[in-house]
């Protein structure tokens, strides 16, 4: 939620100082502007990915995904297994 009204509050930014941009100097100014904004909202959004992926509910995600994922392996084996026994007493037409 932060992260969109950062986004919505640099674009009404940035469209308010684009109103304003009369001369050469300001339009430079406004991209100088956009850059830092982009650069600060990209780093913002990093470091949230980062402690979401260091959390440890995202870490007991992914043991629980991990540990599912061998049941399931191993439920496999066996329904193969259990195909293979079912065609070999099946008879041949």
């Amino acid at each position: 939620m932060k992260a969109s009204l950062l986004f919505v509050l640099a674009c009404a930014a940035v469209l308010a100082l684009g109103a304003r941009a009369d001369s050469p100097e300001d339009s430079k100014a406004l991209v100088q502007k956009v850059q830092e904004l982009a650069q600060k909202v990209s780093a913002m959004t990093k470091d949230a990915f980062s402690r979401v992926r260091e959390s440890e509910a995202a870490q007991q995600a992914r043991q629980w995904l991990s540990d599912n994922a061998e049941l399931a392996k191993q439920r496999l084996v066996w329904l193969k297994e259990q195909l293979a026994e079912l065609l070999k007493k099946t008879p041949a037409p």
